[in-house]
């Protein structure tokens, strides 16, 4: 699979390629933040396949937590771009509303977070759901 896609702005562009590595939907306070209060959608991609073509992004990880996400997002526009985590040290989340053709990525496989999840989130009936997800 390759895909492109930036900021709303277009101040920051990438390209991902590569086997995704998960599709999933999360339901976390932390993704209900990010997001102004719906799940956040992401598309796991390899790391190594993963390329900003224009543009830096601004970063953000919490010092307040052990093991923190770092967050990349545009400085202008304020754009969700991605997340690393440790959990996943060669992949990078890539951000689906960020992608130029979000209908790429489908639907999820895996929902996570589901007890966080609020009355008016939608939670796909044949994905696999996990109320929290080890850490």
């Amino acid at each position: 699979m390759k895909f492109e896609g930036g900021c709303y702005c277009g101040e920051v562009r990438y390209v991902a390629e590569g086997e995704p590595l998960t599709k999933a939907q999360c339901h976390c306070r932390e993704c209900q933040y990010l997001t102004g209060g719906h799940p956040n959608v992401i598309l796991g991609m390899p790391k190594d396949g993963f390329t900003y073509t224009r543009g830096e992004p601004a970063r953000f990880s919490r010092k307040d937590v052990e093991q923190p996400r770092t967050r990349e997002f545009c400085q202008q526009c304020g754009t969700h771009l991605t997340t690393h985590s440790p959990n996943l040290p060669t992949g990078v989340f890539v951000k689906v509303g960020s992608m130029d053709d979000p209908s790429v990525y489908g639907k999820p496989a895996v929902v996570i977070q589901t007890a966080d999840a609020q009355a008016f989130h939608h939670i796909p009936e044949d994905a696999s759901t996990h109320e929290r997800w080890a850490k």
